[in-house]
């Protein structure tokens, strides 16, 4: 399907009548050079291999979700164009609904160029926006909200959002930002190799060690694996605590393996 072609309909509930999570957010297009160590600046270098993945946080959100069995949808913007066919029946690969995407008549999909280093398993991205508009109010107004049980924007605080406010770590983040959210809400920050925190509508704190792979190989989308696996658990009815170790040790799963597949 083109993403211009795109058709909006309501989605109806997942297999058995259940509700589904619905991600709101970005998909891109992911570039990846694999290459042995990060290179030198001017320098030329062989990649070790270079693919092209989808990718984006709603995006890579709904692939975890779905490989985790949950029924979900992706809502977004889409430019028109081949790029933009690649990630659209990428997502209907996984059985991520896109009734909700956007088609965008102008724009260029956001493209991420990312150089993945073998030797450390670490990634450095360079995003480029490519001048799409984001959904509107009118998009939501198309959404009809009871066939979710589960509507995911950024709720969850990063290492970097957290650092970019001063903190240095997640208990101190968590600590430092709770005033700022409404009674009855649940903060959640993960700090990569130092697990994850989070406050509940109790106001106690709540710590999972993180689970680390024998072998790092990709963490490159670590961060949206986490949060997906958070809300799969407390969607589900599972405790924050429990919530919060599964979601370490899926993203920890996620960090020894190339890609999504096989987190599960």
């Amino acid at each position: 399907m083109a993403a211009g072609a795109a058709t909006r309909r309501e989605p109806g509930p997942g297999p058995g009548g259940e509700k589904r999570i619905l991600c709101v957010g970005l998909v891109c297009l992911d570039i990846i050079s694999v290459v042995e160590a990060y290179p030198a600046e001017d320098s030329d270098i062989r990649c070790v291999s270079q693919r092209w993945q989808r990718g984006g946080n709603a995006s890579n959100s709904c692939t975890v979700l779905a490989l985790l069995g949950a029924p979900c949808a992706f809502m977004g913007s889409l430019a028109p164009g081949h790029a933009a066919d690649f990630v659209l029946a990428d997502l209907q690969r996984y059985g991520v609904d896109v009734g909700h995407a956007v088609p965008q008549p102008a724009g260029c999909l956001p493209t991420s160029v990312v150089i993945a280093n073998a030797s450390r398993g670490t990634r450095t991205i360079l995003h480029a926006h490519g001048n799409l508009p984001d959904v509107t109010a009118h998009d939501f107004e198309l959404v009809d909200f009871s066939q979710y049980k589960w509507i995911h924007w950024e709720v969850f605080i990063s290492k970097d959002v957290a650092r970019h406010f001063g903190y240095q770590s997640a208990p101190e983040a968590l600590q430092g930002l709770h005033s700022r959210i409404q009674p009855g809400a649940t903060l959640i920050c993960a700090w990569a190799e130092e697990g994850a925190d989070a406050i509940g509508p109790s106001g106690e704190l709540v710590h999972s060690d993180a689970f680390p792979p024998e072998t790092l190989v990709d963490t490159l989308g670590a961060g949206d694996t986490f949060n997906a696996a958070v809300i799969f658990a407390l969607s589900a009815g599972r405790t924050l605590q429990d919530a919060l170790t599964f979601g370490c040790q899926i993203a920890g799963r996620k960090c020894g393996i190339q890609g999504f597949d096989g987190i599960v």
